[in-house]
């Protein structure tokens, strides 16, 4: 565990580095962008507002201020509003939080039953026609399908408002009615892939020893696969898990213009858009430590449900 973590605080650490340099190696300025057309700008008034915001420091002397106002929890304030950067995050992060949850859900709830199905019925049609629709299902963008269910959902039911965003706590129904479209967008890719890892590690799971010995004492069908083959089957399956999180948090961006929804993942769009330097080094080291976290906790399961993973 000691081990993880100084793993998880060595890639925090290369993040950050990253990410600051990154962000201003981006062509534009933020100063420039700041002042736009103003006809009064001059050199003397870049100069002034550069100096305001720490933007004249060589880079070693902004990562280490930086870093240092991170380590005691402050993230410094936007470049436009002036508001704390986590101030900023919390008011959207709850809705990429929410729509990540509601996402992951829905993919391994049905992940679970789908990739079975496909073990059980394998090189028989339902397994080809599942397969088919699990590799389509892959291979969809999110971005597409969203566009493609928004078209669809407009065609059938044009009184149905699914873009745009309403707060749970004021409309519970209105919440999800809005959210359907874009988890389903979101989810879709990653139940796919994660049926296809249950099919396979149920396969695997049904030629082995402990299975026959299972059926040669009378163990029904449903019992060997869900309770013997499955549950070896699930090692691989909460590892990719795991992954699949990190990536539906990160998918959440691209979801999130589709349908309107003030997430994480516009604010970060706008930052960038905007050379909002705080506010885009704050959203993406907050990402990162909750793709480590996650990552973290996967590890502790799979080491729960295999002990041989211990020692690796």
């Amino acid at each position: 565990m000691l081990r993880r973590l100084g793993e998880l605080g060595f890639v925090l650490f290369g993040v950050s580095v990253l990410t600051f340099l990154m962000i201003r190696l981006i062509p534009g300025d933020a100063v420039e962008i700041m002042l736009g057309a103003n006809s009064e700008v001059t050199p003397e008034k870049v100069a002034e507002l550069q100096r305001e915001l720490g933007l004249d420091q060589p880079f070693v002397t902004q990562y280490l201020s930086w870093m240092g106002d991170v380590l005691r929890g402050d993230f410094g304030e936007s470049l436009w509003t002036g508001t704390p950067v986590i101030e900023e995050i919390g008011q959207r992060i709850w809705v990429t939080a929410e729509l990540t949850i509601l996402g992951l859900i829905l993919a391994v709830v049905l992940s679970v039953p789908a990739g079975c199905l496909m073990a059980h019925f394998r090189s028989r049609w339902a397994d080809y026609v599942l397969r088919v629709l699990t590799i389509a299902g892959v291979t969809m963008p999110s971005f597409w399908l969203g566009a493609m269910l928004l078209y669809a959902v407009a065609s059938v039911a044009p009184a149905w408002a699914v873009v745009g965003w309403i707060p749970f706590g004021d409309d519970p129904l209105g919440n999800l009615s809005h959210l359907v479209l874009p988890v389903i967008a979101l989810a879709l890719p990653v139940l796919a892939s994660l049926a296809r890892i249950v099919r396979a590690g149920t396969i695997e799971a049904l030629g082995q020893d402990y299975v026959r010995t299972a059926r040669a004492k009378g163990v029904s069908e449903i019992g060997v696969l869900f309770h013997h083959a499955l549950r070896n089957a699930l090692v691989p399956f909460v590892t990719s898990t795991g992954i699949m999180a990190g990536y539906l948090f990160g998918g959440s961006v691209i979801v999130e213009q589709v349908f309107a929804l003030p997430g994480l993942g516009r604010l970060m769009v706008g930052a960038i858009a905007e050379r909002n330097y705080p506010l885009i080094q704050g959203s993406i080291m907050l990402a990162t430590a909750i793709f480590v976290v996650v990552s973290f906790v996967i590890d502790l399961i799979y080491a729960a449900l295999d002990p041989r993973a211990r020692d690796a």
